[in-house]
């Protein structure tokens, strides 16, 4: 079965990643027919998502992503494409966040 790693930095701190990440899941949920769950923790998140054919995880730090997934075998054959439309997907979420600000909400 096919793995897909993809990996992105960003300068966005962890509460601006993990609005991009709910978004990527939302997108993943209405798009792709995903089951999302995410994990909150105290320096990074986990977004798992799961459907036939495909399970995964989205590890979102203050620095950076990590997505690795598993596609099974029908859906293996289109690895590459599903690669690049994850990639830009991210990719464009990552541009259109907001950078990083000094301010907290209080």
């Amino acid at each position: 079965m096919p793995d897909l790693k993809i990996h992105r930095s960003h300068s966005l701190g962890l509460e601006r990643a993990r609005d991009v990440a709910w978004k990527w899941a939302e997108d993943a949920e209405r798009k792709f027919d995903m089951s999302c769950t995410v994990v909150e923790g105290e320096y990074s998140d986990t977004v798992e998502f799961t459907r036939t054919g495909v399970n995964g995880t989205l590890v979102v730090a203050a620095d950076h992503f990590e997505l690795k997934a598993r596609l099974g075998f029908l859906l293996g054959a289109f690895s590459q494409t599903i690669e690049t439309e994850i990639q830009k997907n991210l990719d464009e979420l990552l541009a259109a966040a907001p950078p990083k600000s000094g301010r907290r909400k209080a």
